[in-house]
């Protein structure tokens, strides 16, 4: 088959990779992860091997060889031009690399800039445990101008203690060694930050009531977290609501969620579930959860109400 119609094939199978019921709601969908922020903050994990592919970015792989192969340039040659090893090129070729967006845009200008590969790797998704997509969600946090959290899980990670994050790591399975929560605390702590270092920046939270009463740690544990919160509700750039147990209507069950609003202002969703997560920036996507969470808002205790209850919870530990 001519390389410019395996190209043209490659894409095509890109855009349908994600096109099932499952995954056609988002404009593109990236695995990624809150709760591992800190040891998923760099691009291989455990023993250094790299993450597993998936068909996608596969998919891309063999669009870049496409291209490569039209231009007639060895993979040498080609990561010349790029600035990259070979060694990369060809991680990235049989689908085994995530590329990042100056792989792209150098690539895209080394191969006659014709869009394929910025089309094309705005589809690529990877299976849970690629930790360098959430390097993006994280800069796009830090220069968000408003931020909204539900959570009906666990505390969300901007709002937690040193004592409930690393019960939270010492929990986790499989088990972390003391480096690894080590290296999760410490990331966690750079990333609160934001709700000081960004007072400009508005900050909502709608906290089921059940993540309180489940004591996380034990009754010391949460009356230091409940503390915190309550101070963290008094910053003018901080609103905490909490989501009482007993609801008879409540638009948040199909799980968290997470809306940012971009300097741009636009806004992205983030969805977690067990081992991953989608980031959502199809407008008509974002819109829905946009409303789910309006319509929480209202369904929510009051501020003064959820201070209140939180206080009484307080003083029943």
């Amino acid at each position: 088959m001519p390389p410019i119609w395996r190209l043209e094939q490659a894409v095509l199978q890109v855009g349908a990779v994600y096109a099932g019921p499952a995954y056609a709601v988002t404009d593109w969908t990236v695995p990624v992860t809150e709760r591992h922020h800190g040891e998923r903050e760099v691009a291989y994990v455990g023993d250094g091997a790299e993450p597993e592919s998936s068909d996608s970015l596969r998919t891309f792989g063999a669009v870049v060889q496409a291209l490569r192969e039209h231009a007639g340039l060895s993979r040498e040659e080609f990561g010349e031009r790029v600035r990259f090893s070979k060694h990369t090129v060809a991680s990235v070729e049989l689908g085994r690399r995530m590329p990042d967006e100056s792989f792209v845009e150098a690539a895209e200008q080394a191969l006659g800039n014709t869009g394929a590969l910025r089309r094309a790797a705005g589809h690529v998704a990877r299976q849970p445990g690629l930790a360098a997509w959430f390097r993006r969600w994280a800069r796009m946090e830090a220069s968000a101008i408003t931020l909204y959290t539900y959570e009906c899980r666990l505390l969300p990670g901007l709002l937690q203690t040193e004592a409930y994050a690393r019960t939270l790591f010492t929990q986790q399975l499989p088990p972390l060694d003391d480096e690894q929560i080590e290296a999760q605390w410490l990331a966690r702590a750079d990333r609160q930050r934001l709700l000081r270092g960004r007072p400009n920046t508005a900050f909502s939270f709608i906290l089921e009531e059940g993540v309180f009463l489940r004591r996380t740690g034990g009754a010391e544990v949460a009356r230091e977290l409940i503390d915190h919160v309550l101070r963290l509700a008094e910053l003018r750039n901080v609103e905490i609501q909490v989501m009482p147990t007993v609801r008879e209507s409540h638009a948040g069950l199909d799980g968290p969620v997470q809306l940012m609003e971009s300097p741009e202002n636009k806004w992205f969703a983030y969805c977690e579930g067990q081992r991953g997560g989608l980031l959502v920036s199809d407008p008509k996507e974002v819109s829905i959860l946009q409303q789910r969470y309006a319509r929480m808002r209202s369904q929510a205790l009051t501020l003064e109400d959820s201070r209140s209850l939180l206080q009484r919870m307080r003083g029943d530990l």
